[in-house]
């Protein structure tokens, strides 16, 4: 297998277009201007590109997810009226075949998530620089978007001093705030309000919280913490703000997080807003009906413990046991029509959500507002934005990466659109 092409360490002084991210919404930005025959280069700060794209595919690259296209656009909530004409020309089926080109063929999992056969991100990764450097593409790392000059070339901070790049256009592709340690700190957001583009303000998105405990205090309980950190709660319901589902998620020192968490993240975020706490409620036993956990519980236990009689009556036990306790304290647990209601429906009250450098992907933005059809500022003609910069979020699932595609795309193509123009003038 052939090597990653090398970086190319001297910054030019002009080119075509310049994508700052080498992200997958820069990358695939990057991609679509090269095959139009124009000359790229892609500037990131960090040391490699891609970083976010290989950390996030660790356990398993999510790519895009397989259901119905209504469905799948209904995902990104209030930002689907923006994001689906984007999506239409470039969404799962063609994310999907763009993978099976570069070598990486894959395959729909039990839970309708696309996956590369062998589920890992660095080859993909690899295969696609080469398909970019074979298109023209260059790349140069460690440079820092750090704006622009008066005479509007772009400023880039790099190990060597300040770089000065001028371009017939520019994609903003610099990511949100989230995993601030792999490029995406947010630097971005001054420079361009300073240039007076509107942003909304970033949070947290895919997120976990922070519990409001026993006695109103912030977190857990010193015993339960201690106990029980990194723990998973499995095959349980959660239902809040209207939301209902399945599944699982893990608690943390100071609160809960995990994909049961993330779906319902935005809605508990907002209503954490709104009037500076949320509650959730937990069914800890959600293949059992009400009436048969009120008969288990009810049901003489002789001089069983009320834990020993839960785990033969219901096999409730471990975490899900302890929660109950940590909820409901001594003299709930041994009120058994208390604790056959909290089985079915514990409430669970979130104070916070975790800091936006903790979240796996951020909300806010770059307003659409403020963008063309062609996600053109602007305030800034000439200059385009993709990715999770701009003001849209969705759960995880393949939906995330989908859109940064889907606009890095679109991106590009407005890039290109723009020089033609300006060319035939």
């Amino acid at each position: 297998m052939s090597s990653v092409p090398p970086d190319h360490p001297v910054s030019p002084s002009f080119c075509d277009v310049a994508i700052i991210g080498g992200g997958p919404a820069g990358l695939m930005a990057a991609e679509v201007a090269a095959q139009a025959g124009v000359a790229v280069r892609v500037f990131d700060a960090m040391p490699s590109l891609g970083r976010k794209f290989l950390l996030a595919g660790r356990g398993g690259l999510n790519l895009t997810h397989s259901e119905p296209e209504p469905r799948f656009l209904a995902r990104f909530g209030a930002r689907e009226p923006q994001l689906a004409p984007l999506l239409r020309r470039f969404g799962a089926r063609e994310l999907r075949a763009w993978a099976d080109e570069l070598g990486a063929r894959t395959f729909v999992g039990s839970s309708g998530r696309v996956f590369p056969a062998d589920m890992k991100a660095a080859p993909l990764l690899r295969a696609w620089l080469r398909r970019l450097h074979a298109l023209g593409v260059r790349w140069h790392v460690r440079h820092r978007f750090a704006g622009w000059a008066g005479d509007g070339a772009l400023l880039l901070a790099t190990p060597g001093g300040e770089a000065r790049v001028a371009a017939r256009a520019v994609v903003l592709a610099l990511g949100g705030a989230s995993w601030p340690r792999l490029g995406s700190d947010a630097a971005w957001v001054p420079v361009l309000a300073a240039r007076d583009v509107a942003v909304a303000p970033l949070k947290s998105a895919n997120c976990g919280f922070d519990v409001r405990g026993p006695g109103g205090l912030p977190g857990w309980s010193p015993f339960f913490a201690e106990r029980h950190a990194g723990q998973p709660l499995k095959t349980v319901a959660l239902r809040c703000e209207g939301f209902e589902r399945r599944g699982e998620f893990v608690v943390t020192a100071t609160g809960v997080e995990g994909s049961l968490i993330y779906a319902a993240s935005a809605l508990l975020r907002d209503a954490i807003e709104a009037r500076g706490e949320a509650t959730l409620h937990l069914d800890l036993l959600p293949d059992r009906t009400a009436e048969q956990v009120r008969a288990a519980v009810l049901h003489p236990r002789g001089a069983r413990s009320v834990a020993s009689h839960l785990k033969g009556r219901l096999g409730l036990q471990g975490v899900k046991m302890a929660l109950l306790h940590e909820q409901l304290g001594r003299e709930g647990v041994h009120d058994g029509a208390r604790l056959a209601a909290a089985i079915k429906a514990l409430p669970l009250t979130l104070a916070a959500a975790r800091p936006l450098a903790e979240a796996i992907s951020t909300a806010g933005g770059v307003r659409f507002d403020g963008l063309d059809a062609g996600l053109m500022l602007r305030r800034l003609p000439g200059v385009f934005c993709a990715g999770e910069m701009l003001d849209w979020e969705a759960p995880t699932g393949g939906y995330l990466l989908t859109a940064c595609m889907a606009t890095g795309r679109a991106a590009g193509q407005g890039a290109v659109r723009w020089i033609e123009a300006g060319r035939a003038i």
